[in-house]
């Protein structure tokens, strides 16, 4: 993390979230919990275990909205600069969670004119990567894509394109350079239309969704901050209310830096053939000692451990488990070895039955998001 900046492009690391929750006036989302209970309803696992560890006005916007019967949406958009792995599935389960217990609506922007701008890649890539990697796996995880909202951004109608022009004249180039940094008039487009983004559910050609929640990585507040301003200053114009954020903390790549699809060697992907995918991981970074005698002794980090984040992150869902794994690590009782081995056989076993699922998932992808001309 630059010392009071972040940059959603880059590949800056976050190595102390509870500072940058302080620096930028995140609220922690332990505090959200006992509200979620009180409404009746489960909090997820990441929320649980602090995965999800930050919010602006979750509570206020969402676990109030749900209590009053109004109804919620939930947005969120991918990049579709590469192929779909463990950091997407993250925003995924989120995603799912929020559809099945909020019975909120889902709307995904297929960011296909970032990835040109941003990325530069062609065009045709682009939009296969969005069906057959984005769109097919988040429906083969368990998005109900009757209650979803496929779009590309350039396909995207004309009251979404119309924010995107309005709120150009609510910024100033100053402003945005303090929010992000340097910029190129690519990210200065890309910035406003996820402005558009999250706001445009509040339309009522979307829906007329007043309470908009927004799941992000840590390095994607800018764009938070960016938008719930803007919200303010189209008062007079249309009536917009400030979108809520949750802030997740970034999953890492098997090496230990920041998972990456141009990192393929590092990331495991959801469609990786599972042997492929189960040498990647025995290669993986661990929190090991540097001899058996001497882990049995000072025991294992599982704090520096890859193995470990996938454990916590998503392939052991139940809680009491994954605090024995933690407690074998530490004291020593179970070493690197046999824990790389019982999570190559839980990662295995995940993907042979996502992928399982997949072929079906592509057909469905294909008739729910519309492809652009060009």
């Amino acid at each position: 993390m630059a010392e009071e900046r972040l940059d959603p492009w880059g590949t800056v690391e976050v190595k102390d979230y509870d500072r940058l929750r302080r620096v930028f006036g995140i609220r922690p989302f332990a505090e959200v919990i006992p509200k979620i209970r009180e409404a009746g309803l489960p909090p997820s696992l990441h929320m649980r275990r602090g995965i999800i560890f930050g919010h602006r006005d979750f509570d206020k916007v969402i676990v109030e909205g749900y209590m009053k019967g109004e109804k919620i949406a939930i947005i969120t958009g991918f990049m579709p600069s590469g192929r779909f792995h463990f950091g997407h599935k993250l925003t995924a389960d989120q995603l799912i969670y929020m559809q099945r217990v909020f019975g909120a609506k889902v709307f995904i922007a297929l960011a296909d004119a970032e990835a040109y701008a941003v990325r530069r890649l062609p065009r045709r890539e682009i939009i296969r990567l969005g069906i057959e990697e984005y769109v097919a796996n988040l429906i083969a995880l368990g998005l109900d894509p009757d209650k979803t909202d496929f779009y590309f951004q350039t396909n995207r109608g004309t009251p979404y394109y119309r924010l995107i022009q309005l709120f150009s004249g609510k910024v100033t180039a100053a402003e945005m350079e303090a929010i992000y940094g340097d910029l190129t008039p690519s990210k200065v487009v890309a910035s406003l239309t996820q402005a558009a983004d999250i706001l445009h559910p509040e339309l009522d050609e979307y829906g007329g969704y007043k309470r908009v929640v927004v799941p992000v990585g840590a390095d994607q507040d800018p764009h938070i901050r960016l938008t719930r301003d803007l919200c303010e200053r189209l008062r007079g114009v249309v009536h917009l209310e400030r979108p809520a954020a949750t802030y997740h903390k970034l999953i890492r790549g098997l090496d230990g830096a920041k998972m990456s699809s141009s990192r393929p060697d590092y990331t495991i992907f959801l469609t990786d053939p599972p042997d492929v995918a189960v040498r990647k991981f025995m290669r993986a970074l661990t929190g090991g000692r540097a001899t058996a005698e001497e882990q049995r002794r000072l025991g294992g980090e599982p704090e520096k451990c890859t193995v470990y984040d996938l454990y916590l992150y998503h392939l052991v869902p139940d809680d009491n488990e994954l605090a024995r794994i933690y407690r074998d690590c530490r004291s020593g009782t179970m070493l690197c070895g046999e824990c790389k081995r019982m999570g190559a056989e839980r990662l295995k076993a995940f993907l042979e039955e996502h992928q399982a699922r997949l072929e079906e998932a592509r057909e469905i992808a294909r008739s729910v998001v519309e492809p652009p001309s060009f």
